[in-house]
């Protein structure tokens, strides 16, 4: 199969890339590189799957991996239709999974029209871009952040979200909403995925795990919201693209929308205090802890309901907060020795 991964740049973008090449997919990744966070983060990802040209990486044009013969990456924007157009004309993908987004649940209150532009309408484009080109299946990523303050446990996808409490979370459910348009409309089979605070090795700077260990590993204070009285259903990324490579050939089927949305997560909420306590051994540090409010669009609570997608592709997660911490902090204590 050849494979589109936009967001390839990214945190998640990174792990699957590898885990489709390794089952003999070709993948073409897709990422604008934006500089919401450090791009060197984003370059130094790239570099570790082959993509080695760093800053001076030229716009829109196919750059071969080093390391991987089935994988080859461009530097363009989803907002850019004359790109995707030509990309798939000449690539003719028979799958895509678009992972790229702007990220940030804080961010998104401060800056709400960068998140309509590059998640909604960059959305559209790739809806549309598909409509032009037929693949066998779209997967895109929405997010847990869709629930809201949703009091119910665990969060379903049976569940309303109408309620959202940040414009990310507005963006996302949007996209399940013209993803579902798109597959009613033109037979467009998609699914989506509510990930679940997903962490692991490369990880985005902008999350809990990062900060947090960052702040200790330069003897600063880490900050502690709701007085550290909430719950994440911390999810480590390698079991994410598992259920993602999995469910690459399971497109749904349907006598009206082939449409299927699952939550993807560990469905074992941790509480914040012993994820923190779990990073302090194996970084070898006492945190100094500045305990702080609830913050505007947060959430006290995350849990997944994964049983559709048990029933989908038999998804089981299986990696222990304690293995995934520890490789998460090893990396983390390796890769910032070098910079």
């Amino acid at each position: 199969m050849k494979i589109l991964v936009t967001g390839a740049a990214g945190f998640i973008g990174l792990h699957l890339i590898k885990k489709l090449i390794s089952e003999e997919h070709e993948v073409v990744g897709f990422d604008n590189i934006n500089n919401y966070y450090s791009q060197q983060l984003k370059y130094d990802r790239l570099a570790d799957n082959g993509i080695a040209a760093g800053a001076q990486m030229p716009e829109k044009t196919l750059i071969a991996s080093t390391v991987f013969d089935k994988y080859k990456f461009i530097k363009a924007d989803l907002l850019d239709t004359e790109a995707l157009d030509e990309l798939f004309v000449l690539e003719k993908f028979d799958i895509v999974i678009n992972l790229a987004a702007q990220t940030g649940v804080r961010n998104s209150i401060d800056n709400p029209k960068t998140y309509i532009k590059n998640n909604v309408d960059g959305f559209l484009n790739i809806l549309e871009t598909i409509k032009k080109y037929p693949v066998q299946h779209l997967i895109y990523a929405s997010s847990s952040s869709v629930y809201g303050n949703n009091a119910k446990i665990p969060f379903s996808v049976d569940d309303k979200v109408d309620h959202p409490v940040s414009i990310y979370a507005a963006t996302k459910k949007s996209n399940e909403l013209m993803a579902h348009t798109y597959s009613h409309l033109y037979q467009i089979p998609t699914t989506g995925l509510r990930f679940f605070t997903v962490y692991g090795p490369w990880g985005r700077p902008d999350m809990a795990p990062s900060l947090f260990a960052d702040a200790m590993m330069n003897k600063r204070a880490i900050k502690v919201f709701n007085n550290g009285d909430m719950e994440r259903d911390f999810t480590y990324v390698d079991d994410i693209v598992e259920g993602i490579s999995r469910l690459c050939l399971n497109a749904p089927k349907a006598d009206g929308a082939p449409y299927a949305l699952h939550n993807i997560g560990n469905s074992t909420p941790i509480k914040l205090m012993d994820f923190i306590e779990e990073l302090e051994a194996n970084l070898e540090i006492d945190s100094i802890k500045e305990m702080m409010p609830m913050q505007p669009g947060d959430v006290k609570r995350t849990y997944a309901d994964i049983r559709s997608l048990q029933k989908a592709i038999d998804y089981t997660p299986n990696t222990s907060l304690k293995d995934g911490v520890k490789s998460f902090a090893n990396w983390f204590k390796t890769y910032n020795s070098k910079a």
